[in-house]
């Protein structure tokens, strides 16, 4: 009898994405890594209980749920917090992903001989952070008001977000140059603040439109949860298409429609939030359910030993970017050490792109998705271990928040 079907893996990945987050929870570990463990077991490279069906359209389920996070992040930034952390996020937005990338392009070069281009694609497959890891751990930590105070978990949560846009335009780059492209350096290098700037415009004007509407209109908070997911999956696959003619970082307007949608209707705001974590729920089984059945162990297993020492030396780097991007704040030490911690986690933009050169014919292809999946079976269940232990000793619950709190009730 057959029993695998689109309906049979959704069931499937959903109850024992459950269960592996719970049992991983009660031996306190993080329950992604319950779920990324499920879809290696789960997955083509296991068992291969998951429909094709399903892993054929991985990438657009993965990329939702990114959006749901993003959405989630928008939601719990609030103007006055970002003023006060607003050149911090911004230099975390960029130099631990440069200094790290360009680590690892020098690295494998010269430890797997790969070709500086390539070497460069693989640089900045592998630098991304991972929003999917950290931005929910941020929110955790934002609601429990710790490190608040000095604005940590905002500082990494937005430079975060905005670490992925700047990898991937620079992986993009060398993977123009080795298909022969034309590739005009200075205008590229100066395209990426425009980037951002039209990706905030974007997410502005659907931020203002949906203002307008749920003003006017009575509709019901899950509609509008609705609505703004919808929008959200729209201004993405609206920045693909133009990004042949204009490239638009979508990822930060997603963000940006929660942000103003909170500053502006802040009760609403904090209404959809709360609506937004619970879809999260579902969203966060499927994103780590499914990153981990696109790992392929064995491949990763034939590269165990260059890979992990092209990742732990590239760590080493952004470690240090982190530490030189913190340099004049007013973070103590264990502060810093925390968002060195919390820039390690690898994961979606290694699975969302690790393929690509392979696909695209790039000679050494197969050793950079086999380094981009041991970065994710690595980093990712390390980081997120060690930002939820070492989270709790050295941020400080940000006590005039609770009293000002506890006075307005």
């Amino acid at each position: 009898m057959e029993f695998q079907s689109v309906a049979f893996s959704v069931a499937i990945i959903i109850l024992l994405g459950l269960l592996a987050s719970k049992l991983f929870n009660r031996i306190k570990l993080p329950g992604l890594l319950g779920m990324l463990i499920l879809g290696i077991v789960i997955g083509p490279y296991g068992f291969n209980l998951i429909d094709k069906a399903i892993m054929a359209i991985s990438g657009d389920l993965r990329a939702i749920a990114l959006i749901i996070i993003l959405l989630r992040a928008g939601f719990g930034i609030h103007m006055e917090s970002l003023r006060k952390v607003g050149m911090s996020a911004v230099k975390m937005s960029f130099i631990p992903d440069v200094v790290e990338g360009l680590t690892i392009t020098f690295v494998s070069h010269y430890l797997l001989g790969l070709p500086l281009i390539e070497a460069g694609m693989l640089g900045f497959i592998i630098a991304a952070v991972s929003p999917a890891v950290i931005v929910p751990q941020m929110l955790s930590f934002i609601k429990r008001r710790m490190g608040t105070g000095k604005g940590i978990p905002l500082i990494i949560l937005t430079g975060a977000s905005v670490d992925d846009v700047v990898s991937i335009t620079i992986f993009s780059i060398f993977l123009g140059m080795y298909g022969g492209q034309q590739v005009n350096y200075l205008v590229t290098i100066f395209s990426i603040p425009l980037q951002f700037i039209l990706g905030i415009l974007l997410g502005l004007v659907i931020a203002v439109i949906l203002i307008y509407l749920f003003k006017r209109f009575n509709i019901r908070n899950t509609e509008k949860t609705l609505i703004i997911l919808a929008s959200a999956i729209i201004l993405k696959n609206l920045g693909d298409v133009l990004s042949t003619w204009v490239p638009i970082a979508a990822l930060v307007g997603v963000m940006v429609i929660g942000f103003v949608i909170l500053e502006k209707m802040p009760e609403l705001g904090m209404q959809l939030s709360s609506k937004f974590d619970k879809i999260w729920i579902f969203a966060e089984i499927l994103l780590f359910v499914l990153v981990g059945a696109q790992v392929n162990i064995y491949l990763a297993a034939s590269f165990a030993v260059v890979g992990l020492t092209i990742i732990i030396i590239g760590l080493a780097a952004r470690s240090a970017g982190v530490y030189l991007a913190l340099a004049g704040s007013n973070l103590n030490l264990q502060e810093k050490i925390f968002c060195i911690i919390a820039y390690m986690p690898k994961a979606t933009v290694q699975a969302a792109i690790g393929a690509i050169p392979l696909s695209m014919g790039v000679a050494s292809g197969q050793e950079i998705l086999a380094i981009a999946v041991i970065a994710i079976l690595f980093t990712a269940p390390l980081g997120a271990m060690g930002v939820s232990w070492y989270g709790e000793k050295a941020l400080k619950v940000d006590e005039n928040a609770v009293s000002k709190e506890i006075m307005v009730k």
